[in-house]
């Protein structure tokens, strides 16, 4: 794996963010693959998860558990580690790293100590769902995940209903009902697409 130099002068590792299938274990990249093989340590949101896919591709690597609940923890220990020279990967449970999960605080912090950052391309569900929705794809914006509830929930949907272009934003399975009436109440007359278990088996697009 390539070196660089930190902000103390010596030889790093690299933080490698690697894109994972959002459904379907076919569609990783080669070089994703390549890369999962060769670093010291991969940095998963759910080890679990993240094993299953390791697993199918007969990859046994150290896997370091990194999420929401203990980003700000895990970080410095894995900022130490390529500062020593380690190669790292960050994936998420499912598609691009940094996109809606707390691998963008750890990429962010890797920039700020002068770690070299490679990014791999690959996978990404709001991306595929918008190609899908066959909504105008250009412009767009992708706003997320909305405020589960509350005032912030409210100004979220008044907020991105004014914007002139297509807008793609991720829910949970037991918000969307919520969710879809809310957009109506606040968007009024739209056309709109709900796009759920995408590359898998069961994959529908209700539009």
């Amino acid at each position: 794996m390539e070196q660089g130099h930190g902000s103390n002068g010596r030889a790093t590792g690299t933080l490698h963010v690697v894109a994972t299938p959002i459904g379907n274990l076919a569609d990783i990249s080669l070089r994703a693959l390549e890369v999962l093989r060769a670093v010291d340590w991969i940095a998963a949101e759910d080890t679990r998860h993240t094993r299953k896919l390791l697993s199918h591709y007969d990859i046994h690597r150290p896997l370091v558990s990194y999420h929401m609940h203990n980003a700000r923890q895990r970080e410095e220990d894995l900022l130490e580690r390529l500062d020593m020279g380690q190669s790292g990967a960050l994936v998420s449970d499912a598609g691009t790293p940094g996109i809606s999960d707390p691998g963008a605080l750890l990429i962010q912090a890797a920039l700020d100590r002068g770690i070299p950052l490679e990014v791999l391309p690959g996978p990404a569900a709001f991306l595929m769902a918008l190609v899908a929705s066959g909504l105008p794809t250009y412009p767009f914006a992708f706003v997320g995940f909305p405020p589960a509830r509350g005032t912030r929930r409210k100004q979220f949907f008044q907020l991105h209903g004014s914007l002139p272009m297509t807008v793609v934003l991720y829910e949970a399975p037991h918000r969307l009902q919520s969710t879809l009436t809310d957009i109506l109440h606040a968007w009024g007359d739209r056309r709109i697409a709900v796009a759920r278990e995408l590359t898998k088996l069961h994959e529908e697009i209700f539009r």
